[in-house]
């Protein structure tokens, strides 16, 4: 495995599910009507690196190259879908 699927519910501070594969997250979110996003994270690799490795982000100024920064990094260019009320948005 080199993906995970993680699900982050509206107004959340942190995922409420992580899982193996696109088609079990569906069917959670799905049963129990959430709203959020359903976002395809890397195994193994910090998002910052992976965005910087796959030419989706080059960093150009020295504050973002700083942990603060890397530490909070991410990217609408990773896979992923929204849902409201278990709908996909």
């Amino acid at each position: 495995m080199s993906d995970i699927w993680v699900f982050n519910g509206n107004k959340a501070h942190f995922p409420s599910g992580v899982f193996s594969s696109l088609e079990n997250a569906k069917e959670w979110i799905e049963k129990n009507k959430l709203s959020g996003i359903l976002t395809k994270y890397p195994i193994d690799i910090g998002v910052y690196d992976w965005a910087v490795q796959n030419n989706f982000f080059s960093p150009n100024y020295e504050k973002q190259k700083l942990p603060a920064f890397i530490g909070s990094f991410t990217s609408a260019s990773m896979e992923h879908y929204h849902f409201l009320d278990g709908e996909e948005d």
